[in-house]
Parts: C-alpha cells; sequence; structure tokens
C-alpha cells in the first residue's frame, strides 16, 4: 500500500519503544533459569540458606522489572494498534470516497463493507500482536538457545535437530494456510453480500412470503463459509500439535541424556533444570511464533484485499484554470458522445450523442427501459466519462474541471430515492448546508411536500429510519426533489423522480418547476409521455442513440419511436383528438 511510509514514519517511535520493554521482559525470562539453576547448584544442594534467599531475592526483583515492562508493553501496544486500526480504517474509507464510479464498481459493495471491518481487524490484530507476542517470540527463541548452548554445549545438539524441524512444520504452516484464508475471506464477503440482499429487500421477501427460500439461500452461503472456515482451521490445527511433540521429545531426550550424566557425576542437577527450562521457554517461543504465522495468514490475506482497494489511484482533482473558461450559466453540449461501461471494448450505452442544451431550457429525456436515459445525465456529472468524443457544461470540457466545481453546479434527483438517518430538515440540507429553514420551506414547497410534513408529529424535526423507511415512496421523491431545490443550481436533472406520486401532485410540482426553471437547465427524464410534453426540447433515445429531437408537435409527425410511446400511453383516440 502506498501509505506503508507514512504509519511507519507516524507510529515507528512507539513501536521501537514497545519492542523496547518487551526486549527488556524477555531478558527477564531469559535470567530466570540460570538465578534457579544457581540457586539448586550453590544453595540446595549445600544446604546453604542464605545463598537460597539471596538468589530467590534476585529472582523476585527480576520478576518485577519483567512484570513492569510486560505492563508498559501492553499499554503502548494496545494504544497504538487501536490508533493504526482506526487510521487505516479511516484511510480506506476516504480512499473509497474518492474513487470514481468505474472504479468502485469493480468490487461487491458488501466486500468493501468486509475490507472497512474484519479485514482491517486482522491487520489491527496483527500489529498488535508483533508489538507483543511477534517481537518477544524470537528474543525468547534465540535467547534461550544461546543461553541454553552456553549452559552445555554437548545437550545443545538435541536442539540442532528439534529446531530445523519446527522450522519447517512453521514453513509449511504459512504456505498452505494462506491460500485457504483467502478463500474463508471470500466466503465472508458471499455472506455479508447475501445478508445485505436481505435486509434491502426484506420488504418484497415478506410481500412475497419468501422466507423460506431465503432461509435455504442463507444457509447454503452460510454452511459455505463454515465449510471454508473449517477446513482452513483443520489443516492450520495440525501444526501446533506437531510443534508440541517435536519440542516434548526433546525435552524427554534431555532428561533421558542429563540424568545418565548426572548419575555419572559429569554435569549437576541445577544445569538440568536450567536447560530444561529453557527448552521449555524455546517451547513457548515456538508455539507462540506457530501462533503468530497463523495470524500471519490471516492478516496477509486482509492486507492483500486491502491493498486491492488502495492499490486503484485515488481520483485526485486539482484546479487547472479550466473554472476561469467557463462562459454562460448551465449550457450542456454532447459531442458525437460514445460511452461503454466495459470501456472502448464493451458493447455502447450510448453511441453517437449529439445534443445541446440551452440555458434556461427544459429538455425532456424519453425512451424505453434501458436505451440510455440515466446513463446520459450521469456523463454530466462525471459519474462516468465518455468512451470517445466530448461533453461540455458552459462551453468547458468536463474532463478539465475539477468535479467538485462541476458539481456545485448541478443537482441530481435520482431515479432510486435515498434518504439518510436524520430529520426531514436535515436531509433537505443535504443539498444546502446553509439553507435557512425558510429556504428549505421554499424548496418543499416547490416540490409539494411542505403540507405533508406539516402535517406530521414533529413536522420538519421529524425523524427518518435508515433510507426514509417510514415514508411512502412518493413523499421520498418529493423529499428528495426538496433536497435538489434548495441547492439553487445551474443544472437541474429530474431523473424519473414524479413515478411514485399521483397525477395530481406531478401536475403541482411541474408548475411549480415551471417557475423556478426559468434561467436554469433542466433535465427531465421521464417514463410518462405527460411528463415531457410541454418540454422546450424533447430528445427520444431508442438503444443508445438518439431516434429523434424537438418539440412534442415536431416529433408526433416525424419520430416513430415518440409515435409509438404515445400511442401505447395516451391511445389512439386521444392521439387523433390532440392531432
Amino acid at each position: 500500500m502506498r501509505n506503508e511510509r507514512k504509519y511507519v514514519k507516524k507510529y515507528g517511535l512507539p513501536f521501537s519503544f514497545a519492542f523496547l520493554l518487551v526486549a527488556m521482559e524477555a531478558l527477564c525470562d531469559l535470567l530466570q533459569p540460570t538465578l534457579l539453576s544457581r540457586m539448586i547448584d550453590e544453595g540446595v544442594s549445600r544446604l546453604d540458606l542464605n545463598t537460597v534467599l539471596r538468589f530467590g531475592a534476585y529472582m523476585l526483583l527480576v520478576t518485577a522489572a519483567g512484570a513492569v515492562a510486560a505492563s508498559g508493553r501492553n499499554i503502548v501496544s494496545s494504544r497504538v494498534s487501536q490508533r493504526f486500526g482506526a487510521e487505516l480504517r479511516s484511510d480506506l474509507f476516504r480512499h473509497i470516497q474518492s474513487q470514481t464510479l468505474p472504479q468502485l464498481d469493480r468490487f461487491d459493495r458488501a466486500s468493501l463493507v468486509t475490507r472497512l471491518t474484519n479485514d482491517v481487524t486482522q491487520v489491527q490484530n496483527f500489529v498488535n500482536g508483533m508489538m507483543r507476542v511477534f517481537a518477544k517470540a524470537p528474543i525468547l527463541c534465540i535467547g534461550s538457545l544461546v543461553m541454553a548452548i552456553r549452559l552445555n554445549p554437548k545437550l545443545a545438539t538435541v536442539l540442532a535437530i528439534v529446531v530445523p524441524i519446527v522450522a519447517v512444520l512453521i514453513y509449511f504452516n504459512l504456505r498452505i494456510g494462506f491460500p485457504l484464508f483467502l478463500k474463508v475471506q471470500a466466503a465472508m464477503d458471499r455472506l455479508n453480500g447475501v445478508m445485505r440482499e436481505y435486509l434491502s429487500g426484506v420488504r418484497v421477501v415478506k410481500a412475497f412470503n419468501r422466507f423460506a427460500d431465503e432461509s435455504v439461500k442463507f444457509e447454503r452461503i452460510n454452511e459455505d463459509y463454515r465449510v471454508h472456515s473449517v477446513r482452513a482451521l483443520r489443516r492450520m490445527s495440525v501444526f501446533n500439535p506437531a510443534v508440541l511433540l517435536t519440542v516434548n521429545f526433546g525435552i524427554v531426550t534431555v532428561l533421558w541424556i542429563g540424568g545418565l550424566r548426572v548419575d555419572n557425576g559429569q554435569m549437576q542437577v541445577g544445569h538440568i533444570v536450567a536447560f530444561v527450562n529453557y527448552m521449555t521457554q524455546i517451547l513457548f517461543s515456538l508455539m507462540m511464533i506457530s501462533m503468530v504465522f497463523n495470524m500471519l495468514v490471516r492478516a496477509k490475506a486482509s492486507y492483500g484485499r486491502i491493498g486491492e482497494v488502495m492499490a486503484s489511484a485515488a481520483h485526485v482533482h486539482r484546479r487547472t484554470g479550466a473554472e476561469d473558461e467557463m462562459e454562460g450559466r448551465g449550457r450542456i453540449d454532447f459531442e458525437d458522445v460514445t460511452f461503454s461501461y466495459d470501456g472502448e471494448e464493451g458493447t455502447p450505452a450510448l453511441k453517437s450523442i449529439r445534443l445541446h442544451c440551452l440555458p434556461g431550457q427544459t429538455v425532456g429525456i424519453i425512451g424505453s427501459t434501458g436505451s440510455g436515459k440515466t446513463t446520459l445525465v450521469q456523463l454530466i456529472p462525471r459519474f462516468y466519462e465518455a468512451t470517445s468524443g466530448t461533453v461540455k457544461v458552459d462551453g468547458v470540457d468536463v474532463r478539465r474541471l475539477d468535479p467538485k466545481t462541476l458539481r456545485d453546479k448541478a443537482a441530481i434527483v435520482p431515479q432510486r430515492v435515498m434518504l439518510f438517518s436524520g430529520t426531514i430538515r436535515d436531509n433537505i440540507r443535504w443539498g444546502n448546508e446553509s439553507a435557512t429553514q425558510e429556504q428549505i420551506e421554499r424548496a418543499a414547497r416547490m416540490a409539494a411536500a411542505h403540507d405533508f410534513i406539516r402535517s406530521l408529529p414533529e413536522g420538519y424535526d421529524t425523524k427518518l429510519g435508515q433510507g426514509g423507511v417510514n415514508l411512502s415512496g412518493g413523499q421520498k421523491q418529493r423529499l428528495s426533489i426538496a433536497r435538489a431545490l434548495v441547492r439553487e443550481p445551474e443544472i437541474l436533472i429530474l431523473d424519473d423522480c414524479t413515478s411514485a406520486v399521483d397525477v395530481a401532485t406531478e401536475a403541482v410540482i411541474k408548475e411549480q418547476l415551471r417557475t423556478y426553471a426559468r434561467g436554469l437547465t433542466c433535465l427531465l427524464i421521464a417514463q410518462r409521455i405527460t411528463s415531457v410534453m410541454d418540454a422546450d426540447q424533447i430528445v427520444v433515445l431508442d438503444r443508445g442513440e438518439i431516434a429523434g429531437i424537438g418539440d412534442h408537435q415536431t416529433l408526433l409527425r416525424e419520430c416513430g419511436v415518440y409515435q409509438e410511446i404515445y400511442r401505447s400511453q395516451i391511445g389512439k383516440e386521444m392521439q387523433s383528438h390532440g392531432a
């Protein structure tokens, strides 16, 4: 990840301090067996109580020093790992926010949630472990080896056999575990995806009484996650007992050889006790190393998944001066624009679009489902960029404009209404954070929302559930329109935003918009032909191409696609009457 140096620079010093505390703790642990050996050989074996008490006091002092170092290490490591995890999560979230929609489309939404939560937690736990277990284990292992060899070089030959075997076991632990935990994380993505889909569509599930089907789907995905988790943990669980068995065989061998040497007078009992303690410490440290490698396997898989997101270039924009070249207020030009969601090699969603929208015009966009209406308007605020051709706003190619400047000029009422938890006032103010109550109410009146808001017990202070669950579809659409209108933009894009309101309410909204839209460019996408009939200019899209441009009467005479839409919605009798 590109931010690695940032984290090293910021947390390197406290990390080093934690490492120093761990080294002190490990040193204290290493001194204990040697002190115990001398207590036995110089005090217990000679029945010298003063020597026993003196070395006992030394051991207590060393233990106290180790306990202080361990406490300090725990405090530092916890603070550093928690701050690191919080910052990494924030950086990842900001990076996701900076991505373009095509970049985000590469990742499943449930997968992004898992990466922000579970994957960051895995990396955070590993960093915490590095300052505690991982830093201590190698010091303790190497120190115990050195002390054991120094204590009795001949007995240390046992270690020359045990340590390489354990090293091979740890290597295979890492080699086998990494791909398995990658599959576990992918299975968790699928599990989160199913839960997210169910919670988003719970009303539909209830309406069609599909609880059994959803339960079967969840059980299948949940079982898949269980199988992958069990498979990974089962494979990994083989290694710890294998390490334990290997080191215990080494301890038994040391006791057997040491016992023979004590009988022959070639070794003191204290040396054997100390050597066994060092062997135990080696066992403990190797077990810790094995556990750390288990954590490393999980953290490495999670780190790679976080890196996939962070590796995609952030969509950084800087002012280029193009903003100063802008002329007019809300002019939009599509110059031979072709667009495909899959790039140049994909099937075009829009083909050779030539369209000019003048300031103050209301432009209706109509066409069958999948004709490219929403795609067309998404090119204006640079949600997506044209595959070829040029989209201009006020005479400047949108690719030369800072998206913030560009999007400040426009307000969008999306096809799929999205409201946020909070009050109605907060949701309308999303369009303009500095909007006064008077401006909010004015926008609500124009969206035909003021009356129903006032009828609520708490009015504009009414709390909305997630997604505005406590409002009807039409009410949510009207709040979405009010949110756009309070922005007072130069370009207003209405993407089929009155589909859930009744005809009478739609007529009120259209009348209000007709007054409000004077002086701004209004793009009105609609399924109902009655919604665009009185637009200054109507664009008819058919399979990504412009089938006709003109006013209502012109298109009735000259555009076959428009005539077909009109007949299907209005009827032949109305057609003849209108003609």
